[in-house]
This record gives structure tokens, C-alpha cells and sequence, in this order.
């Protein structure tokens, strides 16, 4: 039953996206997530409390949330397949598709090479600016480019193939017990001191979440460009995080750019490794190149859903 739901709800993301009326109509179901952890860290999250209070409430936080999510998602799926018997897929396949973000993935990313294209720099960083964390406002054409380019490649992961891993995995209820730990990890899983504590539950569930899918992502990325195995093996392990790095690396080397390196945060620049050894001056042809490599990789998907649909 779950490879004809992933197939299906990769289709309606692949035609439909999120559509803009639903989203203005009803907004995203990510919404009620973070409505949830804002009124959860409000409460608990008092900078008076002690670390391990604070770590501790955080941790519930996590559980509430995967618990309601998890819990509904479960019910529901019960629910419609015993009732809607043989067609009661359908019905999941819809749930399941404001999970994936193929579509909007894409059209955020051509955004900002369209905005190149056009000789707008400014309109190409505040495109790019919505995709991301860090500071835009000063990124020249190369910055911008890499940026999207490594948001591409992480949110492949963290959009596409981890939501589809889980809905494979454990249908409806993983692949949004799994939007829940993701919501949780942009919204309070930081470094920084009014997070370390409260948001610990949420980042390293996300680092554990995200562990397979990641690596699967590398490796889709290199089929799907033809190359980057070196290194992606090599410099994975440079990024911050125990995961962004696999598809990151992965696109780098597809691409033969570098990506990564100093990057400024909140007015405070950091120094981060660069990951890749290809060309450090990039432009709006290579973010056309990165989502032609994104739409194999997402077709390689869609080849493994079906053959795992075709085997049973």
C-alpha cells in the first residue's frame, strides 16, 4: 500500500505543488506545528530555568508534538482505509502530499535564477532570501548562486527524499511524525543560548531522521549529475551538520562549483569550509545546471517507488 500512496503524492506535488489559493485558504499543516512549539517555548522555555529544565521541557515539547502529529496521522490512516476499502489509498496519498515539496522546491529555486537572468541582482537576493537563514543583503552574484544552489541540495533531502523515506517506511504517520521533527529542528534546534537547551530534543531527532535519507540524497544526486562520488566521499564531513553535507558535497561535485565557505548570520560572519574543489565564481547558468540535476534525482525517486510498487 505505500508505494502506490508515495507515487501518487509525489505526482499531485510534482503537478500541483502547494497550491497558492489552499495555502491562502487553509495555509500549510507545518503551520499548526509551529504554532505548537511557539506556545510550548513560550511557556517552558524560561532563561531563569536551569540547563537540564530547560533541556528536559524541550523534550517534551518534542514528544507532545510528534504525539498529536504521529497520533492523528495514525487515526486518520486507519480510518480511511477501513472505510474507503480498496480506494482508501487515495485518500492517504492526498494527506501525505503537503509533505513533499518537489514543486516548490523548484519553482523557489528558478526564481532566483530567473531573477539573474534578468541582470536583477536585488530581486535575485531577496529571492533567495526566502529559502534561507542567513544574511542575503550583501551576497554578490556568486554568493547568491551558491546559496540556492546549497539550499537545493539540502532541501532535497529534508523536502523530497526524507518525506518520501518515511512515507515508504511507515506510511502516513512517519512521513509527518517526520515533518513535525523537521518543523521543530528550522524553529528551535540552534547553537545559539536561548536554544541550546530547549531545542536539543529537536536537533539531534532531525540529525537521526534525516541520517539515511541524507546519504540516499548524495547518492541520487551523483547518479542523476553523472558524478561527484569523490567528493562527496571527501568533504561530506566538512559541513556543520552530521547530514547537509552528503547532498551538498554530492551537488558540489556534480557541478564542479564550491559551495559552502564564510557565510555571515545575523550581521556575524562565520568561517566555514568549502566544500567541493571546482570553480569558487558561479552564475545563474549553474543554478539552471543544479535543477536539471534535482530533476533526475527526483525522477530516480519516482523510478524506485514504482519498482518497489512493481515487485509487490
Amino acid at each position: 500500500m505505500a508505494e502506490p500512496v508515495a507515487l501518487a503524492a509525489l505526482a499531485l506535488d510534482a503537478v500541483l505543488g502547494w497550491p497558492q489559493a489552499l495555502y491562502r485558504r487553509i495555509g500549510h499543516p507545518v503551520g499548526l506545528f509551529a504554532r505548537l512549539i511557539a506556545g510550548c517555548e513560550r511557556r517552558w522555555n524560561r532563561p531563569e530555568a536551569r540547563f537540564a529544565t530547560r533541556r528536559a521541557l524541550g523534550t517534551l515539547t518534542l514528544l507532545l508534538l510528534i504525539g498529536v502529529v504521529g497520533g492523528a496521522a495514525w487515526g486518520l490512516e486507519a480510518l480511511l482505509l477501513a472505510h474507503l476499502g480498496p480506494h482508501g489509498w487515495i485518500a492517504v496519498a492526498l494527506l501525505a502530499w503537503p509533505a513533499l515539496a518537489q514543486r516548490s522546491l523548484f519553482d523557489h529555486v528558478g526564481a532566483v535564477a530567473a531573477a539573474l537572468e534578468g541582470g536583477d541582482l536585488p530581486a535575485a537576493r531577496i529571492a533567495v532570501s526566502a529559502i534561507v537563514g542567513r544574511d542575503t543583503a550583501a551576497l554578490d552574484e556568486s554568493g547568491v548562486v551558491r546559496t540556492a544552489i546549497e539550499s537545493l541540495a539540502e532541501s532535497f533531502c529534508d523536502g523530497v527524499v526524507a518525506p518520501f523515506f518515511w512515507l515508504l517506511l511507515l506510511g502516513l504517520p512517519g512521513v509527518w511524525a517526520y515533518k513535525a521533527i523537521n518543523t521543530a529542528d528550522s524553529l528551535i534546534g540552534h547553537r545559539e543560548e536561548r536554544w541550546r537547551a530547549f531545542g536539543w530534543a529537536a536537533a539531534r531527532s532531525d540529525d537521526l531522521a534525516n541520517f539515511v535519507p541524507a546519504r540516499l540524497s548524495g547518492m541520487l544526486l551523483c547518479l542523476a549529475g553523472g558524478r561527484g562520488w569523490r567528493t562527496m566521499r571527501r568533504d561530506a564531513r566538512k559541513h556543520a551538520s552530521p547530514n547537509a553535507g552528503w547532498p551538498e558535497a554530492a551537488m558540489a561535485g556534480a557541478l564542479g562549483v564550491r559551495l559552502a565557505g564564510p557565510i555571515a548570520y545575523d550581521g556575524v560572519m562565520h568561517a566555514k569550509d568549502w566544500i567541493g574543489d571546482g570553480r569558487e565564481v558561479a552564475a545563474a547558468p549553474d543554478i539552471r545546471r543544479a535543477l536539471r540535476v534535482y530533476l533526475g534525482a527526483c525522477a530516480l525517486l519516482w523510478l524506485i517507488a514504482g519498482g518497489f510498487a512493481w515487485a509487490r
